[in-house]
C-alpha cells in the first residue's frame, strides 16, 4: 500500500470515528499517524528528483511574498499591475505554469513578489505541481492568498486545507510547548496552566507513536493534540497571510463591505485598479518592516527615497550594524538616535536599543 492510500485510509478512519471522551486517545493516534505519512509524502527518503522548471528562484530584496490561489483568479494581472514584470494573463485556467518573480518598490524597500502557478485541489498530494508551489510558499515571509470574490469562502477553505496538510500555519503563532528528548527517565509532563484539551496519558501515547519514550514536556498554554503534534514534527512554518478578494466590481456594495470587514482580508479589483494602493500598504504592515536613516557626524542625514536601511520591526542597533557591515558591531562604541524610539531627541544609546520606523541613527566606533 502506497503513502497516498495510507493517508486516505487514515483520513477515512478519522471521519467515521465519533468524537467523545472514549475515542480521544484513538483519534490522537490517528492524527499522529496522518502527520507522519504526510511528512513522508513531502520529504521522501532517497534521491531527490529534478527541480521543476522555473521554481529555482533566488531569494532577493528585503522580503519575499508568495502569491498563491486557484487558477484564473487574477494573480498574473496583479503581478503585472504592481511590478514591472509582465506575467501572461488570460481568462482561461493554468495560464502561469512556472514561478514568475517581480519586485514591489515601497518605502525604499524591494519586496520580491512570486506569482506561483494556480493550486488545484489535491496539491498537498503532489497534484498539479502542488508540491513545488507549496515548497516555494514555505520560503516566503508573507502569503497573499488571491481569491475570487464571486465564489465566497469556498476557495479559501480548500486552500487553507491544502496548506495545513503540508505544515503551513497561516496567521498562527508557534505553540509555547517545550519538548526535550532524553535517553532515560520516561515521559514527564508539566504545565503552567490547567490543560482541558489533552492529558498526560494522551501526550505519552502520541510520543510513543513517534518512538519517543523518554522526554520532558512543558505546556505554557492550553493547547490541543494537533498543536502538540506540530511541535513533535518540528517542521511547521508559521506565516502571516492576507486574504485578497479580487473582482469586487462584480459584487454588491453590501457583500463587498462584509468581506472587507473580515479579519486579514482586503478587497481589490485588478481589472479596474481598485484598492491596489491600500493592499500595498497592508503588505508593508504585515511584513513588519521598518526603514531607518543613517547620518554621518557633521553631515545632514540621508533622507532620499532610496536611502536608509530596511530592517524587521523590533530590530536593534546591533542588527543595523550588521546590515551596514559585518565588522561594525565589533567596533561599536555608541549611537545617537533621533526619532520616536527615544525618550528625547537626540539620545545617546547602546547596541541593544530597539529602533522604530524612520529613526535616524549616527554610529560612533571605538
Amino acid at each position: 500500500m502506497g503513502i497516498l492510500e495510507r493517508i486516505a485510509e487514515v483520513e477515512r478512519e478519522i471521519a467515521r470515528t465519533q468524537k467523545n471522551k472514549a475515542t480521544e486517545y484513538h483519534l490522537g493516534l490517528l492524527k499522529a499517524k496522518l502527520a507522519k505519512f504526510r511528512q513522508q509524502l513531502l520529504e521522501p527518503v532517497g534521491k531527490a528528483g529534478a527541480k521543476g522548471e522555473g521554481f529555482d528562484v533566488v531569494k532577493t530584496g528585503d522580503a519575499r511574498v508568495a502569491l498563491i490561489g486557484f487558477p484564473s483568479v487574477g494573480k498574473s494581472t496583479f503581478l503585472s499591475t504592481v511590478t514591472k514584470t509582465e506575467s501572461v494573463a488570460a481568462s482561461y485556467e493554468f495560464t502561469t505554469l512556472t514561478c514568475i518573480p517581480g519586485v514591489i518598490h515601497h518605502e525604499g524597500a524591494r519586496i520580491q513578489l512570486l506569482d506561483l502557478p494556480g493550486i488545484i485541489e489535491g496539491a498537498s498530494s503532489g497534484k498539479g505541481r502542488g508540491r513545488q508551489v507549496i515548497a516555494v510558499a514555505k520560503t516566503a515571509d508573507l502569503v497573499l492568498m488571491m481569491l475570487d470574490a464571486k465564489k465566497g469562502d469556498q476557495q479559501r477553505v480548500l486552500l487553507e486545507r491544502e496548506l495545513e496538510a503540508v505544515g503551513i500555519r497561516l496567521n498562527q503563532t508557534r505553540p509555547r510547548i517545550y519538548l526535550k528528548r532524553k535517553s532515560t527517565g520516561g515521559v514527564k509532563v508539566n504545565n503552567t496552566v490547567p490543560l482541558t484539551k489533552v492529558d498526560e496519558k494522551m501526550i505519552a501515547t502520541v510520543l510513543h507513536e513517534y518512538k519517543i519514550f523518554n522526554a520532558d514536556v512543558i505546556f505554557h498554554d492550553d493547547y490541543n493534540i494537533d498543536e502538540f503534534i506540530d511541535i513533535i514534527q518540528g517542521n511547521r512554518v508559521y506565516l502571516r497571510c492576507l486574504y485578497v478578494y479580487n473582482k469586487i466590481d462584480q459584487l454588491t456594495l453590501t457583500r463587498m463591505n462584509e468581506i472587507a470587514r473580515e479579519p486579514h482580508s482586503v478587497v481589490i479589483s485588478c481589472e479596474l485598479n481598485l484598492n491596489i494602493d491600500y493592499l500595498i500598504e497592508m503588505i508593508w504592515e504585515y511584513l513588519a518592516l521598518i526603514r531607518v536613516y543613517l547620518k554621518k557626524p557633521g553631515n545632514a542625514p540621508d533622507l532620499g527615497e532610496e536611502d536608509g536601511l530596511i530592517l524587521h520591526s523590533d530590530s536593534t542597533i546591533e542588527q543595523a550594524c550588521h546590515a551596514i557591515h559585518r565588522t561594525l558591531a565589533g567596533q561599536f562604541r555608541y549611537a545617537i538616535v533621533w526619532g520616536t524610539s527615544t525618550k528625547f531627541s537626540p539620545q545617546r544609546v547602546g547596541i541593544t536599543h530597539v529602533l522604530h520606523h524612520e529613526d535616524v541613527i549616527q554610529i560612533t566606533k571605538k
